[in-house]
């Protein structure tokens, strides 16, 4: 006799874990095998989480491997008493996880209207989503130019983001469409490092401009915001003040952010 899953546990899938690497004590990512039915747009989310009584224990995270990719990746923060990420950190290969299999998101190619340059500014674990976006073709198909941002407190956070580019460096099929497009800027507030500050100063004070050899033009630069609540507010005003819309999925503008968020 089969037991009936309780109501809230339906349409959920169970995903085995194959591989967990911990970045710092602050953060881990982890992979998991990906349902040959599970489909998604680069930067989209889906709600993970763990079996928790009769009520799982999901949150919103961004799948940060891209669209072609065979395994399903995540990149979270540690939060000591987040009610699931203090669980989640365990993760042990072998063991499973929960996901709701209807990815949803705006920090997508089809939220921005046609443009040249695509600038991503993350913090944190905000850099999961282009994790996605700086994986895709279908990026440099549509940009001449892709920027991505990064700003954390210590120097060890950034090791996540360093080893993207450092992959995609070793990709052979990788290299021959990213080519020369793609820069990596990443910056600590806390920590001394190269380069200092947060982007909304870089962006305030010229930083930005001199870096990448442009300030932010509402005719050619699209913009992907991830972050926390502050930081999504900075940059969202900075962007309207540069003449910019919001966009959404069914209308398209020239930046976007990101609504969902991890405890």
């Amino acid at each position: 006799m089969t037991t009936e899953l309780p109501k809230a546990y339906r349409g959920l899938e169970s995903l085995k874990v194959s591989k967990v690497h911990h970045w710092t004590d602050k953060t881990f990512s982890f992979t998991c095998e990906r349902p040959a039915s599970f489909r998604f747009r680069s930067g989209e989310f889906a709600m993970i989480g763990l079996p928790n009584g009769d009520k799982p224990l999901l949150r919103a995270y961004s799948i940060a491997s891209p669209n072609w990719a065979e395994e399903l990746e995540f990149y979270s923060i540690k939060v000591p008493d987040g009610p699931l990420t203090s669980k989640l950190q365990h993760l042990k290969v072998g063991e499973d996880i929960l996901i709701r299999p209807k990815p949803v998101g705006t920090l997508v190619h089809d939220a921005l209207i046609p443009g040249k340059r695509l600038i991503m500014f993350s913090t944190g674990t905000g850099i999961a989503p282009f994790a996605s976006v700086m994986r895709d073709p279908e990026t440099y198909d549509k940009f001449d130019e892709v920027i991505l941002t990064q700003t954390c407190r210590e120097v060890k956070e950034l090791d996540y983001g360093k080893s993207l580019m450092a992959e995609i460096a070793e990709d052979e099929l990788l290299q021959e469409v990213v080519g020369n497009k793609l820069r990596f800027i990443c910056s600590t507030t806390r920590e001394e490092s190269p380069e200092m500050g947060r982007m909304t100063d870089w962006l305030s004070d010229g930083r930005f401009e001199a870096a990448t050899g442009l300030a932010l033009n509402p005719e050619t630069d699209r913009v992907m915001i991830c972050g926390s609540m502050e930081m999504l507010a900075e940059h969202k005003e900075i962007c309207k003040a540069a003449g910019m819309e919001e966009g959404s999925n069914s209308e398209p503008g020239q930046f976007v952010i990101e609504k969902a968020f991890v405890d």
